[in-house]
């Protein structure tokens, strides 16, 4: 994401749009927020088999206007609230929220959802890796993806509360709730066609986990306590199971951004670890803006590795970064510009959160080729939203694939290139050069590093830094310069090798 594309970034992450749940940001209170709805089995319901709704750009825009998009987006933030630290309001305890960390309560669904987690970590032994030689992703991978297909039916009957799948059904319809469950679970651990795993695949863990509780799944606390072990308790492990899958198959990048993406496979644990080190709240106060947890480490820590190693057995965060580490070598300035650039704010990790959950809404729920794949059934409905805002066009809805858009593209094409038309560059636009914009973002300058134009920065990072990056000067070739005639003609003189004067 270069040049006018960030800056238009910039501009929708400032706007007025629906960012994350209609008319609800991340600065509303716990109790202001009714969180996800949860269905009531004496009305029964009517599943429906999830099914792909979104083939084109139009349809991106339609779901951002969806139920399906407010259930979502509600349900991240009820997790993301959930892991901010706490406080009485009569002493000064903080308890913080890390991984593995004893005050935390599992309910028997998050720990029979983890046992599940485990026993498709388990198939990888029934599935070594492939010895032979490859370019892309293992095929093994599609023999474990096989044997999850084949005993997901039973894994959800030994796992899932029986209260789920006895949900009660109006109409006599024959989809169950387990079908929906299913489709969901099914679409959490990459492709087995084209052997990749990316942001797509983990929103479709997220929303089987939102199945769960909209199917009265997880037992009703106090707001907070339950989706704490949601989070630490089956996604962190879900997580670990991805970053195994990925190193043992060596599972591509789906739908990537290259090193001008945040990550390459998961996004979530950004959300969860920043509100892990945000400053701690009472219960029902407002989500703050700014600050950081006393004792937490300093977003700059992430580009030390020894930090790294230390902070990423506690924190979700730090965990995927050191996961970062794990598969890729190089600076980390290098290899994860768009991560370096956020450890230079100097707000706190409540902002770094508040951006990563606006960006979360921006680069996955808003992207076709993210979520162009997620379907739709009854939990999560392909229905206009009546109090959803009405989506602005921007950068994202206007450049989206379109059917009709490529239909009408390909018959101008045809007419016009005639016989000998090649194919041009999707940014190869007829202004030429002049087209191309050079507006120049100032960033947090890497370490060692003499560049000309400065990295990408993160859409919510203002320069508060003090570590800003010089003037950008333009290069030129040495006979581009202006130059008197004389020079010019000793710079056009025939060269010599230096012993030719001896």
């Amino acid at each position: 994401m270069k040049g006018t594309q960030l800056k238009d970034f910039i501009t929708l992450v400032q706007s007025d749009r629906r960012l994350i749940v209609n008319s609800r940001d991340s600065m509303e209170s716990e109790e202001e927020s009714q969180g996800l709805r949860i269905l009531s089995p004496e009305a029964g319901h009517s599943f429906i088999q999830p099914a792909k709704r979104i083939h084109d750009g139009e349809d991106v825009s339609f779901f951002l206007s969806s139920k399906a998009y407010t259930d979502l987006t509600t349900f991240l933030l009820q997790l993301n609230a959930s892991m901010f630290p706490r406080k009485d309001e009569s002493s000064t305890n903080i308890y913080s929220w890390e991984v593995g960390i004893q005050n935390v309560e599992y309910s028997a669904a998050n720990k029979q959802l983890k046992k599940l987690i485990n026993q498709l970590e388990t198939f990888i032994e029934e599935a070594p890796p492939d010895t032979g030689p490859r370019r892309f992703g293992n095929i093994s991978f599609r023999k474990w993806y096989s044997l999850v297909e084949e005993r997901v039916s039973d894994l959800i009957d030994q796992y899932v509360p029986v209260s789920v799948l006895d949900f009660t059904t109006k109409d006599n319809t024959v989809i169950t709730a387990k079908d929906e469950l299913r489709a969901y679970l099914l679409g959490s651990f990459g492709s087995a066609q084209r052997l990749d795993y990316g942001t797509g695949h983990e929103l479709s863990f997220v929303a089987f986990l939102g199945c769960m509780w909209k199917l009265g799944g997880f037992r009703k606390t106090e707001a907070g306590v339950e989706e704490r072990g949601i989070v630490l308790g089956v996604i962190e492990p879900y997580l670990n199971l991805i970053r195994r899958l990925i190193l043992t198959y060596t599972l591509e990048p789906a739908g990537t951004h290259g090193v001008w993406g945040l990550d390459d496979h998961s996004f979530v644990p950004y959300i969860f670890g920043s509100a892990q080190l945000s400053p701690a709240i009472t219960n029902g106060a407002r989500i703050p803006q700014e600050g950081s947890r006393p004792d937490a480490p300093d977003p700059s820590d992430v580009a030390k590795a020894a930090v790294v190693q230390r902070e990423r057995v506690s924190n979700m965060y730090f965990s995927a970064i050191g996961f970062i580490y794990d598969v890729k070598k190089g600076p980390f300035w290098e290899h994860s510009p768009m991560l370096f650039d956020i450890s230079g704010i100097r707000a706190g990790w409540a902002k770094i959160n508040k951006g990563m959950i606006k960006m979360y809404n921006a680069e996955v729920l808003s992207k076709f080729p993210v979520v162009q794949h997620f379907p739709f059934g009854s939990l999560f409905r392909w229905e206009k939203d009546p109090l959803a805002t009405p989506v602005k066009v921007s950068i994202h809805t206007s450049n989206q694939p379109s059917q009709k858009r490529e239909a009408s593209s390909n018959t101008s094409q045809s007419t016009e290139a005639g016989p000998l038309g090649g194919t041009k560059a999707p940014w190869a636009s007829s202004g030429g050069p002049a087209a191309v914009s050079t507006t120049r973002f100032q960033s947090r300058e890497p370490p060692l590093r003499n560049i000309q134009e400065p990295p990408i920065r993160a859409p919510w990072a203002t320069p508060t830094s003090t570590n800003q990056m010089p003037p950008s000067v333009g290069t030129a070739a040495p006979w581009a310069r202006p130059q008197t005639e004389q020079q010019l003609d000793k710079a056009m003189a025939p060269s010599r090798a230096p012993w030719a004067d001896k």
